[in-house]
């Protein structure tokens, strides 16, 4: 019977040894916190720790002890190597005199990684842009508007006017540690995804770009996008000015459906009404229905095209002058019943 119970006893040893030895890392960290050696539980108030692309174990367990999350750089860097946990660069939200456990099991939870999110609409021009990715970072708009004056630094290739037409409008998350400069890169490298999407050649990324900008801002339905892409060509090809009032509008500052005769007056290198051809650069950041509009216009001989209705779109495309300006007032006619639209 002695025998036996010293078996079952030797028995339930080996269990108990081989179980803390497969959880040592678990028990040590008990071991710490009742000794006082690492803080216990999951802490309290809030911080930000930061883990740079090319951070080793050493430099988090180290930006820990520094942000006072752990009490200890043995510790924590000890459970981390037996655990062989895996680190991604970006900001995390943590607590203070946090055990060594919770904060590792922390950075190892995605939902403890700050993204700020931020909505480019199509259409946007860059001021539009710097103003929304300003809200929601903490870069102000003139140091957007200041790293975008630098064409290279950001990926805009060389011979663009500016950056306009070139951060491309969708939903991003941006890590707070990213500067202008890597966001602005991210924006620009998205709009060259696309156009390699659609096998642009990078010879043609700027006139498909520029088109697409100004079929971005003059086209209000999804299908009149290939309808208004193909009247810009057919104009080009017939000899005939855009005659587009966003591109005198963007040209003079402006900001209107319609046009002034001293706006279409102005001689900037946007104003489609006296120079031939597109703008000299895009007017607006295009999305990708207009890009493939650029690409791929509707069949059709119109040469022209009015906007007769603005609350809803509605829009009339004609092939002659006469069935234009019957066109014209028609939108003359909602204008006076919709005074102060934005006209």
């Amino acid at each position: 019977m002695r025998k036996r119970r010293l078996l079952v006893l030797s028995v339930l040893l080996i269990v108990v040894l081989g179980l803390g030895y497969a959880n040592r890392a678990s028990v040590r960290n008990i071991w710490d916190q009742v000794t006082g050696a690492d803080f216990a539980g999951g802490g309290h108030g809030s911080v930000t720790l930061v883990i740079h692309p090319g951070d080793t174990g050493t430099d988090v367990a180290n930006a820990l002890v520094k942000g006072d999350v752990v009490k200890s750089f043995h510790i924590v860097y000890g459970l981390l190597i037996a655990r062989n946990q895996t680190f991604y660069p970006g900001s995390y939200s943590l607590r203070h005199e946090m055990s060594s456990l919770s904060a590792l099991t922390a950075l190892a939870d995605s939902h403890n990684r700050i993204n700020e999110s931020v909505v480019i609409k199509e259409g946007y021009r860059l001021s539009n842009t710097f103003s929304a990715l300003s809200a929601a970072t903490n870069i102000s708009v003139d140091e957007f508007k200041q790293t975008a004056s630098n064409l290279s630094a950001i990926g805009v290739p060389a011979g663009e006017v500016s950056a306009e037409g070139w951060l491309f409008p969708a939903t991003y998350s941006f890590d707070p540690s990213q500067n202008a400069t890597e966001i602005l890169s991210a924006m620009v490298d998205r709009t060259k995804q696309e156009l390699n999407r659609y096998s642009v050649p990078q010879a043609s990324w700027h006139k498909v770009l520029t088109l697409a900008s100004v079929v971005q801002k003059e086209g209000r339905q999804t299908p009149d996008f290939y309808k208004i892409s193909r009247v810009f060509l057919n104009r080009i090809a017939a000899g005939m000015n855009l005659q587009s009032d966003a591109t005198v509008s963007y040209g003079v500052s402006g900001n209107t459906v319609s046009t002034s005769a001293a706006d279409r007056a102005n001689t900037n290198g946007y104003n489609t009404y006296l120079h031939p051809g597109l703008p000299i650069g895009p007017i607006s950041a295009p999305g990708s229905v207009a890009i493939d509009a650029a690409l791929h216009p509707a069949v059709g001989k119109w040469l022209y095209f009015c906007a007769v209705n603005l609350a809803t779109g509605e829009t009339v495309f004609s092939e002659t002058y006469a069935q234009h300006e019957v066109a014209v007032r028609q939108w003359q006619a909602w204008m006076r019943a919709n005074p102060g639209y934005g006209g």
